[in-house]
């Protein structure tokens, strides 16, 4: 019998934490966070569940909640990773996380290689630590690996995701509005040509015709699947040469306008004598993203303006010398769907439904390997346990392959 402890839990840890409580295997799971109202929600619905009371920045307090546990699954803000790292080595845990950056003390790819440069120390601690395990990065992972594996050789991996799901509630972000809107001003990264390149905030706009739905506005977006894919294009990605992650749909256009008046900047403006930071003024006005079912059912009450979305992962490559195209259409439920099935909003289950699966696998020993990795690494037996283990729960995946004659 194993114990969990969960650092955050926000919509992820909390979703993460109640498909636990029907894992045999798990006898302990401990909800820890700095909200008391996100403790009391996440742990007291459930039967194998405690709460604890943590702050992140203190290592120490970490540590004493991890004592004995099997498994430390981090929901936190990135910025919380080398902590929570920390603690599991402290105590012997295996790792789990959603996300490697943005972080606010060096650069995006800085902050991935930080993490994957960890590797070692827990490889000769004989510990596991899986990193970057939600929706995107995370399942699109497991999707790229599985599809490259198909080709010789693989010339570009894009990945697309389009969020039209739009309330009559004005709800802009299922997530933060604040990491949100950050994301969205931040530089992306393209893995170009064999080498990481920063773009522009909303570079490389263009319609992109997707299938059943028709063309969308996408641009690029700051994500850690082209630099994860990129760091390791030559040993599990065929060489890949050219990586990105592009974005669209009505919350992405709201931002970049904001972008575009200055809004979103975090340099102080003098306004009628007061200084005030734009991107504070933004993110305090912006409602925040339903988390609560009460929350949620009173926007569904509302109603919907539209439901629809895009999640697709396309490769690029070469079969027996001729020019293949792989196309990776990911099914989930939307908001409606979601919440009936398990009281979330689309995000929470995409992304912590997703990550639960992975949890599982460490749980479980389906993930063998010890050191640090993304989830690109795992083996074919442990990527068809993933999508089996998501199509149990609705994540399905539809896949054309198309060659050129």
């Amino acid at each position: 019998m194993k114990t969990v402890l969960i650092m955050g839990v926000g919509a992820q840890g909390s979703t993460i934490a109640k498909r636990l409580d029907e894992e045999a295997v798990v006898s302990e799971i401990r909800c820890a966070d700095y909200d008391d109202k996100a403790i009391a929600e996440a742990a007291g619905p459930l039967k194998k569940a405690a709460g604890f009371k943590v702050d992140a920045n203190n290592v120490e307090e970490i540590v004493k909640a991890a004592e004995g546990a099997d498994l430390i699954v981090n929901g936190l803000d990135p910025n919380y990773n080398m902590n929570v790292m920390d603690a599991a080595l402290a105590v012997g845990a295996n790792y789990q996380d959603m996300a490697s950056g943005p972080v606010s003390d060096i650069g995006f790819v800085e902050a991935i290689e930080r993490c994957l440069k960890r590797d070692p120390e827990f490889e000769a601690k004989g510990l596991t630590a899986l990193i970057n395990t939600g929706s995107a990065p995370g399942i699109a992972n497991v999707i790229a690996r599985d599809s490259v594996e198909l080709l010789d050789s693989c010339d570009s991996i894009e990945i697309l995701v389009y969020d039209g799901i739009w309330t009559k509630k004005f709800i802009p972000f299922w997530w933060s509005p604040k990491t949100a809107f950050g994301d969205m001003a931040a530089e992306p990264i393209r893995f170009e040509n064999g080498k990481f390149r920063r773009t522009k905030p909303f570079d490389y706009p263009g319609m992109e015709d997707f299938q059943g739905l028709g063309k969308r506005r996408m641009t690029d977006h700051q994500h850690e699947e082209p630099v994860t894919m990129g760091l390791l294009a030559d040993k599990v990605f065929k060489g890949v040469r050219d990586v990105t992650f592009r974005y669209g749909g009505p919350a992405l256009e709201l931002a970049e306008g904001l972008y575009k008046m200055g809004l979103l900047s975090e340099k102080p403006i003098k306004v009628k004598g007061v200084e005030v930071v734009p991107m504070d003024v933004v993110s305090e006005l912006t409602p925040p993203a339903p988390k609560y079912a009460e929350e949620i059912q009173e926007v569904l009450n509302i109603g919907l303006e539209q439901e629809e979305g895009v999640f697709l992962v396309r490769l690029k490559g070469n079969i027996d010398s001729k020019i293949v195209e792989i196309e990776n259409y990911v099914n989930a439920p939307g908001l409606t769907e979601s919440f009936a099935l398990a009281g979330l909003t689309h995000e929470s289950y995409y992304t912590g439904q997703g990550a639960y699966i992975f949890t599982k696998m460490l749980l479980n020993d389906i993930v063998m390997r010890k050191g640090l990795f993304p989830p690109e690494v795992l083996e074919q037996e442990e990527r068809n346990y993933y999508l089996k283990e998501a199509e149990k729960l609705k994540i399905t995946v539809d896949r054309t392959v198309k060659t050129r004659l």
